[in-house]
């Protein structure tokens, strides 16, 4: 069983472009968002899931230079551009994950591929449905190779096809879905990179812990000592699908 994290990624975001080239902890956003999915024990491969557009040619170039795994495909059919990768790196299940998320949870991936492997029948876990509970940005979906094709098969409008899992969890009579959650709601705290005053939360949260490895816990804790930390961004809303 091969377990493939495909990270989606483009240059072209609409609010902030390219965010994923953009600083953050002495790195980029996108190497913190490889960096943190290294240190999960239950993916074995990552991929750079970008487009063939001519303003994705340097995120191309950035993941050639640093021997990362990467597949071009299209840019608003992201669902084929997700099937494209799954077969040509043989993924047997493939966790999905989006580059505006650096602060990632490598436990919490680790705990949603893990019902995949423990529970028998499941055909698509996540960490944000029905109901929220983590912050946005710590969103993690794992699927089977069979859930992605069955999904291609049947999500026929644009939107579907453009956020790539919407159609599974819109129509859960269709599929086995296990929700991974928790009992206290952090909800409220963003922590996903769509505007400046997100990359700014981001960069106050690296500056926090430096060079030391952290959990997204030890984020809810921090914010005791940087209570300003939740105004940074309380008024930046999430787009809808």
């Amino acid at each position: 069983m091969k377990t493939v994290a495909i990270i989606q990624a483009r240059l072209g975001s609409t609010r902030l472009p390219g965010k994923v080239l953009r600083p953050l902890g002495g790195k980029t956003m996108i190497e913190c968002v490889m960096q943190r999915l290294a240190d999960c024990k239950k993916i074995d491969q990552l991929v750079i899931a970008t487009t063939t557009q001519p303003a994705d040619r340097k995120l191309i170039e950035f993941c050639r230079d640093r021997n990362w795994n990467f597949h071009a495909g299209s840019e608003h059919d992201v669902l084929s551009r997700y099937v494209e990768t799954a077969e040509k790196y043989s993924a047997d299940q493939i966790v999905r994950i989006t580059s505006d998320c650096p602060l990632i949870d490598p436990g919490l991936v680790d705990q949603t591929v893990d019902r995949m492997d423990t529970v028998r029948g499941i055909d698509y876990a996540c960490n944000f449905h029905p109901h929220r509970r983590f912050p946005r940005g710590l969103d993690c979906e794992a699927m089977t190779r069979e859930t992605l094709t069955r999904i291609d098969q049947l999500a026929t409008t644009a939107q579907y096809r453009e956020h790539v899992t919407l159609y599974a969890y819109r129509h859960p009579e269709k599929f086995t879905i296990a929700s991974i959650n928790q009992t206290d709601d952090w909800s409220h705290l963003r922590w996903t990179v769509d505007t400046e005053d997100d990359l700014t939360l981001a960069s106050e949260i690296y500056r926090h812990f430096g060079n030391k490895p952290f959990d997204w816990k030890q984020i809810i804790e921090a914010y005791a000592t940087h209570p300003r930390w939740i105004e940074i961004n309380r008024h930046c809303l999430q787009k809808t699908a």
